[in-house]
């Protein structure tokens, strides 16, 4: 009996032995890098790496989970690592599995332009791909020229990088796309225009507080230090009740000024009515997080400066005018450009956030009225774009780039003084809403002007090119030779039809009134004729360049214009009953979404 109990015992030990060695000698060859295949056990690696792009995703990255069997057991993942060699040139580290190979998403997203990142969390994380990283809008109600413009509802002008700041003495964008100094862009003033009066159309009433508008006689809720002053006054200009206030001119000593409620503390958007007898400004005090709580002031100074900033001080020039002027600053986007310029560190100034409008100081002697706080305020911000626009148009009826223009990798060049037909365009879709909603002959008058320049020819200082000696065009860069631009050319389309649908119902002479319709009419034949060539398969090109200029390879049109060209052609289908626009359209869209053209 003890003879089996010492075989058993030594049959155990040599059992255990023999597994410990087995085990062993298994971990061993699991920790060497043969190129063989691994078993997975709690973990799965993705085939794809995230880029510094995707810092919308809070934390590390969440690997995804084992895949489980039916009854709910995690089933082992079995891959190889493999070289991928790409077209003969380098190879990448790939991943083997079964028969599919699985390509990073890093090298898939740079080789084929498409976009994704991990999306959700715990059992709801998926990748989110995208073949297009932009989108298209659907019409809504039907197109009419007093309605909202295409998709513009969406578009922020203001917040642009390439918009230095909104003018204190004009009230619209200052560009820096093709001049550091900064310049008036035209289309991006029209732009600017037609997006707040979408956002007027399409958005909710905003939040309104009145802070001052004299009718009561009541100055208590001024607070006044110093010499400064305050009195109730009836403007005999206006023959309305107004603030009359005498305080230093020096912006280090705030003699009168008036609280904002904290009621309004959302509300960013500051109008006033406002004349200075002699030189004064208004500075608006803001509470703003940082790494602490701290105050900056904006003033708007009578001085034609554009912006600058000092510490915790940002100076807008309001202009030298002594006459009644209302002014409406969108407090917000101002605090914003000048941290911008303060910090370049975007970052960093990304740390600077308003909180809330404290109140207004007023120096020098002057006269306010109308003081209001609003959530928003897109008429008025409309309107500065519709009056700019009748300000300075000049005798040609157009509105002059001021800077020089390069195109096709500078083969081709615009000297400042150019004009555009997508600004004449959008130009007259403002001028065209601006009447609509005054009835004010001026705003019509100037989109009528703005036709004359459809008739010469860009080399003669026009914007109307012509494809093989046939097809007029109507130019957004007028070079010569043309590069026949698509979204620009159709800009100025829709304005001609703004334009012609308006003044077929209004008083101007007659001859002026058919200018934009025979425009349009020829417009619309050449579109229709050309749209063909601008089809690459697979999505669009933004110009016709590579049959224009020797050698030139095709302009391939990024997703976001490839989505313009799209939404472009869905507005045009409202107003034209071609089918050529439907189905092109629809066309263009499975191209977003990765659809090719059939091949031979």
């Amino acid at each position: 009996m003890n003879r089996w109990r010492c075989s058993i015992n030594h049959l155990l030990v040599v059992g255990i032995v023999t597994s410990l060695l087995i085990t062993t000698s298994f971990w061993l060859r699991c920790g060497e890098d043969d190129g063989g295949e691994i078993q997975l056990s709690n973990t799965y690696n993705v085939a794809f790496t995230l880029t510094e792009e995707d810092d919308d995703i809070p934390g590390d990255p969440v690997v995804p989970s084992l895949p489980t069997d039916k009854s709910g057991d995690a089933v082992a993942v079995r891959y190889r690592e493999i070289d991928c060699r790409i077209n003969g040139d380098h190879s990448i580290p790939c991943r083997l599995e079964g028969n599919e190979v699985f390509l990073p998403f890093s090298f898939i997203n740079q080789y084929f332009e498409v976009y994704g990142k991990l999306d959700g969390g715990g059992a709801d994380q998926h990748f989110d791909w995208q073949h297009s990283y932009s989108r298209v809008y659907p019409p809504g109600d039907k197109y009419t020229p007093g309605g909202v413009f295409m998709s513009f509802e969406h578009y922020n002008v203001e917040v642009r990088d390439r918009v230095k700041c909104i003018s204190g003495a004009e009230g619209v964008p200052v560009s820096t796309q093709w001049g550091a100094q900064g310049y008036f862009y035209p289309i991006q003033i029209a732009q600017y225009g037609l997006s707040h009066y979408s956002k007027f159309l399409t958005e909710d009433r905003p939040l309104t507080f009145t802070v001052e508008d004299a009718e009561s006689g009541d100055v208590t809720k001024w607070s006044v230090t110093g010499e400064g002053s305050v009195q109730n006054v009836l403007d005999t200009d206006t023959g309305s009740r107004t603030i009359e206030f005498q305080a230093s001119e020096s912006l280090s000593s705030p003699e009168v000024s008036v609280q904002f409620s904290s009621d309004s503390s959302l509300s960013f958007f500051l109008s006033f009515d406002i004349k200075f007898v002699n030189n004064g400004s208004v500075g608006v005090v803001l509470a703003v997080e940082g790494k602490s709580p701290q105050t900056f002031t904006i003033f708007y100074v009578r001085s034609d400066v554009l912006v600058s900033v000092k510490g915790s001080e940002i100076y807008y020039g309001i202009g030298t005018q002594t006459a009644w002027t209302s002014i409406t600053r969108d407090i917000q986007t101002d605090f914003t450009k000048g941290i911008n310029l303060k910090y370049r560190n975007k970052k960093k100034a990304s740390r600077v956030v308003l909180q809330r409008l404290v109140r207004a100081d007023f120096y020098g002697w002057g006269y306010v009225d109308n003081v209001v706080l609003r959530s928003s305020h897109h008429l008025a911000q409309f309107f500065y774009a519709a009056d700019w626009l009748v300000r300075h148009q000049d005798h040609r009826g157009g509105w002059a780039v001021a800077v020089t223009r390069k195109l096709a990798d500078g083969r081709l060049e615009l000297p400042p003084g150019w004009y555009s037909a997508m600004a004449q365009g959008q130009a007259m879709s403002v001028l065209v809403r601006a009447y609509l909603k005054t009835e004010r002959s001026e705003y019509l008058d100037a989109a009528l002007r703005s036709t004359a320049l459809f008739d010469i020819p860009s080399s003669s200082g026009g914007v109307r090119a012509t494809f093989l000696g046939r097809h007029p065009w109507y130019e957004e860069y007028p070079t010569t030779p043309s590069c026949f631009v698509l979204n620009g050319f159709v800009y100025s389309l829709i304005g001609l039809y703004d334009l012609k649908t308006v003044a077929a119902s209004s008083p101007p002479p007659a001859a002026a009134a058919s200018e934009p319709g025979r425009l349009f009419d020829e417009g619309m034949a050449s579109l229709k004729a050309l749209l063909p060539l601008f089809d690459t398969g697979s999505g669009s090109v933004y110009d016709l360049r590579h049959f224009a200029l020797t050698g030139a390879a095709p302009n391939i049109a990024r997703w976001d214009y490839h989505a313009t060209h799209v939404n472009q052609l869905l507005l045009l289908s409202q107003i034209d009953d071609d089918p050529l626009f439907v189905s092109v359209s629809q066309r263009w869209i499975g191209y977003m979404k990765g659809k090719r053209s059939p091949h031979n």
